[in-house]
């Protein structure tokens, strides 16, 4: 769990918030507390990493319309949401609108500390991957069209023989643009090539 994740707590209860931003303190966890979903809205462009625990039951902004807002701005922060009892098609709803997890009140408190360390977990590991295929879109830039043609071939499996039918050119010719893919992609090996495609988005 990264050190400096911050966890947003979302609820227009102050009891619920100030109990959940004490858990969260005393082992160890930085929070935040918002009476609303529109106060976190308008703090949204400060806010880099960590999680949200957000109440889904809430005047104005609920956790259901919050949640389709951070779809609609694509913002990939980990949602934790808290129902009442019974509310099950709320949840259902939550997941379905993105949520990772929903916790029923009365909750435990370590099943909340769990749920909140796997958030934060899942963070990094998102930051790490987009931090990784923006790297990677980096280096696919800097293919010609033809290397790109190749590289094209190369992770659809096609051996170079084929991809130079394809592309009517000798095979001499398509072993000097694989070898001209592989330096500027710094991929040691094809698998790590085709790797570092499906991270880039060349394969989906």
């Amino acid at each position: 769990m990264p050190a400096d994740a911050i966890v947003h707590v979302i609820d227009d209860d102050a009891a619920v918030r100030e109990s959940v931003e004490f858990l969260l303190r005393a082992s160890g966890i930085t929070a935040r507390t918002y009476d609303s979903a529109s106060a976190f809205l308008h703090a949204l462009p400060a806010v880099e990493s960590g999680c949200i625990v957000t109440d889904v039951r809430m005047p104005g902004i609920s956790g259901i319309d919050l949640l389709r807002r951070l779809g609609e701005m694509r913002i990939k922060i980990p949602v934790i949401v808290i129902t009442g009892h019974g509310d099950v098609p709320l949840a259902v709803e939550a997941m379905k609108g993105g949520a990772i997890d929903f916790i029923e009140k009365p909750f435990e408190d370590e099943l909340l500390l769990e749920s909140v360390r796997s958030a934060l977990n899942r963070s990094r590991e998102s930051a790490g991957r987009e931090a990784e295929r923006t790297q990677l879109q980096a280096r696919l830039s800097t293919l010609t069209s033809r290397e790109r043609d190749v590289l094209n071939g190369l992770v659809a499996g096609k051996p170079n023989k084929i991809i130079a039918f394809d592309l009517a050119i000798s095979p001499r010719t398509v072993e000097i643009y694989r070898a001209n893919v592989m330096t500027k992609m710094e991929a040691a090996s094809l698998s790590e090539l085709v790797r570092m495609a499906l991270v880039a988005g060349v394969l989906e």
